[in-house]
């Protein structure tokens, strides 16, 4: 008999059969989408609200959403769990979904853990991945997890001060690392205890291998076993917490049914996969790290500024789906900000508003009026706001333009100006450069090279002087003897 006609069938789940091959066979949940909405989107209790927030996207098994899912979250408050793996030293806006998920469970009393995948990271997860990661040292794996540690601690402390009301019992919010409990192991003890319990049918029939195996890499030994530790991180977390639910991308739904089947075969429990939909740019891509136009979560990766820009400029297609999804505003506030949005699309309110809301969530008050400050004095020529700026938020708002510290000398010249910061060439071409218009200080124009630099209009009261040469080329000059 083929290998995978051999496999039992996971439990809520049956057999597909592919182009008329026994060989080729996947396994879809019976709570697919189409399901998942008819059952569920009608209903009045969390999995109803996230459901019409866009947040949930399936969940399994089929009984889940109908009848056990519900009930078991009406008894009492329950302990929800979400992996994430440091392969990178923040967490970014692909992340961000599945993250407001923890956040709603918690606002519901319900305990959440954010598992940071200490262990995990070293053995690489293959769901969405077109080849093996690259390995990464302990010394990476460790300052990664302390980068997304912070993201996420930051995040929730934001949520907890500014979209929590005072009369919400808030359920705890504990992050672990995974690799806290795989140090005890040796590789014969876990795949004689653990390993034991895997079908390798079952295993073969993801998604996430039967798409590596048929490319030209194929998949490595190493990458074929994560389901193992992610199925038994979900063990681990059930019997140590009473952790029942575990939430990931729709790209995790293998992974999470592994667990699921896991937990079921030594425990003999009935536990719950829930799964958020994927974000994805307007092309279509993925947003995350591998996809090259990933949105950080820490400032020193995507500063408030660039966060708050990214939402702004978000299509209108896209916009009402975003405040539901990313927002706490409640939907009969989202309308209402459709609504303007409908009656004057051209001040973008809607846009303006889940920038905010966002900027407002990863970065607090704090960040969201830096945010502003930058917007002002890059596309307003606010020299208000560029008088308030601090170091930090010009270097972060002109990432890539020079920054130069002088002592200040009476009689120095825009010209003089011009030249300490590298700005324009020497001799006459720069020189020219000036008389011909192509120098603007503090967003006016500097046609006079000989103009002595006036304090209040070439040097602002914090220090700056910001010159910009053609349409693009910024330079910071910060005077320190003020």
């Amino acid at each position: 008999m083929p290998l995978n006609m051999a496999a039992p069938i996971a439990r809520g789940w049956r057999p597909v059969w592919i182009r008329g091959s026994v060989l080729k066979k996947k396994y879809q949940c019976f709570c697919s989408k189409v399901k998942f909405l008819s059952t569920v989107s009608g209903g009045s209790g969390l999995l109803s609200a996230l459901n019409k927030r866009g947040i949930l996207k399936d969940a399994f098994p089929d009984s889940a959403v109908q009848v056990q899912l519900p009930q078991l979250l009406q008894s009492g408050p329950q302990t929800v769990y979400c992996g994430f793996d440091p392969t990178a030293d923040s967490l970014h806006a692909g992340n961000l979904v599945a993250i407001i998920g923890l956040l709603h469970f918690r606002s519901a009393g319900h305990n959440v853990i954010a598992v940071i995948g200490g262990a995990t990271a070293q053995i690489g997860d293959p769901s969405g991945k077109t080849k093996e990661r690259e390995q990464l040292s302990e010394e990476a794996v460790e300052e990664n997890t302390r980068g997304i540690r912070e993201s996420l601690q930051r995040v929730f402390a934001n949520h907890e001060l500014y979209f929590s009301s005072g009369s919400q019992k808030l359920g705890t919010m504990t992050v672990l690392n995974n690799a806290s409990w795989y140090h005890r192991w040796n590789v014969v003890s876990f795949l004689s205890d653990v390993g034991r319990h895997f079908r390798m049918g079952t295993m073969l029939s993801r998604h996430s291998v039967q798409s590596r195996l048929r490319s030209a890499d194929g998949m490595s030994m190493t990458e074929f076993s994560y389901q193992l530790f992610q199925a038994y991180d979900f063990y681990h977390l059930n019997q140590h917490y009473d952790c029942k639910i575990q939430l990931g991308g729709t790209d995790q739904l293998g992974n999470l049914m592994s667990g699921h089947d896991y937990i079921h075969k030594v425990t003999g429990q009935e536990v719950f996969g829930l799964t958020v939909p994927l974000v994805t740019s307007t092309a279509g891509d993925k947003l995350g790290k591998t996809a090259g136009n990933a949105v950080w979560l820490n400032r020193d990766k995507t500063s408030p500024f660039e966060l708050y820009q990214y939402f702004l400029r978000q299509p209108d297609a896209s916009v009402e789906r975003y405040l539901k999804m990313f927002t706490f505003l409640p939907l009969e506030e989202v309308e209402k900000v459709m609504d303007q949005q409908r009656q004057d699309p051209g001040k973008r309110p809607a846009q303006k508003r889940l920038a905010a809301e966002v900027t407002k969530l990863i970065h607090g008050r704090e960040g969201l009026e830096s945010a502003k400050r930058c917007t002002s004095a890059l596309y307003h020529g606010s020299l208000q706001a560029l008088e308030t700026m601090s170091d930090e938020e010009l270097q972060e708002l002109f990432r890539e333009a020079p920054f130069s510290e002088r002592l200040l000398e009476p009689g120095i010249t825009v010209l003089e100006a011009c030249r300490m910061a590298n700005a324009i060439p020497e001799g006459a071409r720069g020189y020219h450069m000036v008389t011909e218009g192509g120098v603007s200080i503090n967003h006016s124009r500097a046609d006079n090279p000989e103009q002595v630099l006036i304090p209040g209009q070439h040097i602002l009261a914090n220090g700056l002087t910001l010159l910009r040469v053609g349409k693009k080329n910024f330079y910071i000059l910060k005077w320190l003897n003020l």
